[in-house]
Parts: structure tokens; C-alpha cells; sequence
């Protein structure tokens, strides 16, 4: 389906249901607002969920739990194994691996947060506007009566689904090879304490949500980029590089009275959730942050979005 077709398609999915303007005060016209805001977003997830862009990202992040598993697993083979030593170079997880195939999920989590995970949401979330305005379908939207911060809202919103769902996928990705590469069981908490596989699976869940969460502020971020421009590979690529130069900026000592104040900082304290009992501490800290970029982007682009001139 090209972006012309998509754009007509999400405007007549916005358009669906409108009756006369007089009655949008009462509420009935509520409903059909409703209505109206839940088909576009339907029709906006489905189209970011069906291109072959974004099943391509899904695929490659998939893959790299199994091919962790599989290394871990001819190490394994041939005698040697990581050792708990073996931190500074890998997820301290990946040395309980051999041991429980679950510590597989946390070992594939931190092995795309830092990288994989945010790129492929910076791709997604650059290209939510400027793609549109590019290809010369944001206009098809905006004539439907779904009106700009509604819009705006959609796009952000399907690109908290697509961190979501990338999330799951890289957990389910990691669950499954895990299983079927090496044993299962009770799991060994970063406290040594022991909890039954349920609880950990629990935890494990959990810890994708966590995960997911993290992504929210640089979702904004992303989104607020790609009101600046309409150009999507510019959006994109803009966006990446930021998360690429925060995160530099995150590793020098020098800088550490900013560290606190950077989305990614606290991305990695989804390990305390495998902690007994929870440090919730670096947890709360990480959500607020999180919540404070999405405000902060989020009205970025929503000032920028409604004020922009469409011309395309």
C-alpha cells in the first residue's frame, strides 16, 4: 500500500461517522469523537504494524536473542562457559544462561536497551510526521475532522505501541530460544536469593515492561523531531544521532552532573526488579524521567505541530 493510499485511507478512517456540526455539543457528537479518534488510531496501527519497514526492524530485533542463545550455546559446547567475571564485557546475565535459559530474557534486554531497541524506535518515531509530509499524505489526514492535536496524539501513541510490542518481541524471542537451548527453573536473584520459575517468569514480564517504559521520553523526543522537518530520512537520522550523542554523553565522567537529567541514564535499573526485595529507587527515578521528556517533547511538538504550515 504506497503512503498515498495509507493517507486516504487513515483520513477517511477519521472522517468515519461525522454528522452535522451541531451536534458536536452534545453526546452523541462525544461519541462520534470517539469513534472518529478510535478508527484513525486503529487505521494508523495498522499501517505502522503491516509496512514492511517496520516487520523488518521486528524481525532483526527477534533475531537477536537467538543468535545470543546459540553463541552461548557453542561456547558452551566446546567446554567453556562465561564466568561471572565476565560482566565488564557482556550482560552481567549471560553467565547464569547455561544455568536457566530464562536469564536469556534479561541477558536479550540488555543487549538491545542501549542499541537495538531505541534505534528502532527512533526510525519509527522520526518517520510519524515527517514521513507523512514527505510523501504528501499529511494533508489527507488533516482533512478529516480528527483536527492536529488529535493526529498528534495518534502518531505518538503508535509509537508507544510499536516500543511495546518491539519489547515483547525481543522477551518472547529470548523465552522461546532459552527454553529450547537450555534448562529452566527456579531463579537465582542478583540478592542470591531463590524464587520459583513462575515468580521469575513474573518478573520477567515485568522487567519487559520496564523496558518498554524507558523508551516513553525518547519516543517524545522522537515524534518532536519529526514535526521539524519533512523530510522522514532526515527525521530518522536526526533522531538516532541524538540518541547516539546522549549516550556518549552519558559515559563521560566529567559530565556526570548532567548524567541524572539524560533520558538514557537510568534505562538499565530494570535489573533491580530481579533484586529481593526490589530496590525501587533507580526504578521511580527512571519512570520520572521518562515522563518528564515525554511532557516536555511532547508539548514541543504539539506547539510546533499546530503552528506548522502544511504545504505538502
Amino acid at each position: 500500500m504506497s503512503r498515498a493510499e495509507t493517507g486516504t485511507v487513515r483520513a477517511g478512517a477519521g472522517a468515519a461517522g461525522t454528522t452535522s456540526g451541531a451536534d458536536g455539543v452534545n453526546a452523541a457528537g462525544g461519541a462520534r469523537r470517539r469513534l472518529r479518534t478510535f478508527g484513525l488510531l486503529r487505521s494508523e496501527l495498522t499501517i505502522t504494524f503491516c509496512r514492511w519497514r517496520t516487520l523488518a526492524l521486528l524481525g532483526v530485533l527477534a533475531a537477536v536473542p537467538v543468535l545470543i542463545g546459540i553463541a552461548v550455546r557453542i561456547e558452551t559446547g566446546h567446554g567453556s562457559s562465561p564466568g561471572p567475571g565476565d560482566g565488564a564485557a557482556g550482560p552481567a546475565f549471560l553467565s547464569q544462561v547455561t544455568n536457566n535459559g530464562l536469564f536469556l530474557v534479561f541477558a536479550a534486554l540488555a543487549v538491545t536497551l542501549p542499541v537495538f531497541l531505541p534505534m528502532a524506535v527512533g526510525v519509527v518515531a522520526g518517520d510519524s510526521i515527517a514521513g507523512e509530509a514527505g510523501a504528501g499524505t499529511l494533508r489527507y489526514l488533516l482533512v478529516a475532522p480528527a483536527g492536529r492535536t488529535r493526529l498528534l496524539l495518534t502518531k505518538y501513541a503508535s509509537v508507544l505501541a510499536f516500543c511495546l510490542v518491539a519489547t515483547l518481541v525481543v522477551a518472547l524471542s529470548a523465552l522461546a530460544t532459552g527454553a529450547l537451548l537450555f534448562p529452566v527453573g527456579d531463579v537465582t536473584t542478583i540478592s542470591g536469593t531463590r524464587v520459583g520459575f513462575g515468580e521469575g517468569l513474573l518478573r520477567a514480564g515485568l522487567i519487559a515492561l520496564a523496558v518498554a517504559a524507558s523508551l516513553i521520553g525518547f519516543a517524545a523526543l522522537g515524534v518532536f523531531v519529526s514535526t521539524l522537518t519533512s523530510s522522514g530520512i532526515a527525521a530518522m537520522a536526526t533522531t538516532v544521532g541524538l540518541l547516539i550523542t546522549v549516550q556518549i554523553v552519558d559515559t563521560i565522567p566529567q559530565l556526570s552532573g548532567i548524567h541524572p537529567y539524560l533520558f538514557p541514564h537510568y534505562w538499565m535499573s530494570y535489573a533491580d526488579l530481579l533484586r529481593a526485595p526490589v530496590y525501587w529507587d533507580e526504578l521511580v527515578k527512571n519512570l520520572g524521567l521518562q515522563g518528564l521528556y515525554a511532557v516536555v517533547f511532547g508539548s514541543a511538538a504539539w506547539a510546533r505541530f499546530t503552528a506548522k504550515d502544511i504545504t505538502s
